[in-house]
């Protein structure tokens, strides 16, 4: 019998994408994940929901494992005895958090293996390429990663915290200065109101703004915050707020900087493919204009005296994903979790026994001895 019909024939492993901010899970060989939830924990004395991502040590086992529980037993409703594991993580996840996921999945769960995927390398499965420039717009930072021939080009990564939590603390300050009380301003408002209200806006009309000359800008909005209290969200608020990702500063941090600086770093045979092969991932890249405003940056920085005579481009192409962007990663975690790669290049139970630690992705003996992708 084909390897890959024994995988199928087995029941479907559990897809996991724990993000600094919310979890996907789901099934292997599915479309979508079938819950998407906050990356949180409730504390039973205070009621009080606590990121999982901000305990440390034997506290954090535990609570990772109390997550867990949650999941399994009360979301997907499955014993974990029964099920193969698939956990879609950053290259750049705590040593921390993922060396106490799989004590929690081995010695406390006891599931039979766990399959660890990286998320730049696994989205490439859903566009059915090889090459790609991936940039995982999450919570917490902007990582941009180069996968050439299936391989991620780990020194050319580039990284900045230019992602949700900036763009929150952004509308956070502009509400604030408007005289709307803080004590309205939930973290849940704030996620509201960048979702419904907020969009990037056009090259030309950021460059006024930095000017000090700002257009007329687009019509202010009145958003609920709560029972009877309605807030009022100026129109200059609705396009500034995303202009934390593009930055003016000497230091050139900005998101098209990173891009730019994470071709550079790459081998002239390959640039030209990763710059024609670019794909946009994470919940903060499915705000409106994002695409077409970074290919005005990117073009506007080819001709500037930083990247003139080192970078010959002639364009930049973006991937459409057939998911949503918060989720395109899962998807192809779902893709890996549906071949016999699933058996091949798993951490098994027993492995896990003999030597309890997760092979690293940067070290070149794990990745020998241990298959990586």
């Amino acid at each position: 019998m084909p390897l890959f019909d024994s995988v199928m024939q087995e029941k479907p492993a559990v897809v996991f994408e724990i993000g600094s901010a919310y979890t996907k899970l789901g099934f292997a060989a599915e479309a979508h994940p079938r819950f998407i939830l906050p990356t949180e924990v409730l504390d039973p004395n205070t009621g009080k929901a606590t990121n999982l991502f901000s305990f440390h040590g034997t506290e954090l086992y535990d609570k990772v494992v109390t997550f867990l529980n949650e999941l399994f037993f009360k979301y997907v409703l499955v014993s974990p005895k029964d099920r193969r594991i698939v956990v879609v993580e950053s290259v750049l996840c705590p040593t921390e958090f993922r060396e106490c996921l799989a004590k929690a999945f081995f010695k406390h769960f006891e599931v039979s293996l766990v399959f660890f995927v990286p998320t730049h390398l696994v989205i490439l499965t859903t566009l059915a390429v090889s090459t790609a420039l991936v940039i995982d717009l999450g919570f917490k930072e902007a990582v941009v990663l180069p996968v050439y021939s299936g391989v991620q080009v780990l020194h050319a990564w580039q990284a900045q915290p230019l992602a949700s939590e900036a763009i929150h603390s952004e509308i956070r300050r502009q509400l604030l200065a408007s005289g709307v009380t803080e004590s309205l301003l939930t973290e849940d408002l704030i996620e509201n109101v960048k979702v419904r209200t907020c969009f990037v806006t056009k090259f030309d009309r950021a460059m006024k703004y930095r000017e000090g000359k700002p257009p007329t800008p687009c019509p202010d909005v009145e958003y609920p915050a709560g029972g009877k209290e309605v807030i009022k969200v100026s129109g200059e608020l609705r396009e500034t707020a995303f202009e934390v990702l593009f930055p003016e500063d000497n230091d050139h941090l900005g998101l098209p900087y990173l891009i730019l600086e994470a071709i550079l770093k790459c081998p002239l045979d390959m640039r030209r493919q990763l710059s024609e092969n670019i794909v946009l991932i994470g919940g903060t890249a499915m705000i409106p204009g994002l695409t077409a405003r970074l290919q005005e940056e990117l073009k506007h920085l080819l001709d500037s005296d930083l990247y003139k005579g080192k970078l010959f481009l002639q364009s930049f192409k973006f991937h459409t994903p057939p998911a949503k962007a918060n989720f395109t990663a899962w998807l192809g975690g779902s893709i890996y979790g549906g071949t016999d790669l699933l058996i091949s290049r798993s951490l098994t139970k027993e492995a896990y026994s003999k030597n309890p630690r997760v092979p690293d992705w940067t070290h070149l003996d794990d990745k020998r001895s241990h298959g990586s992708n």
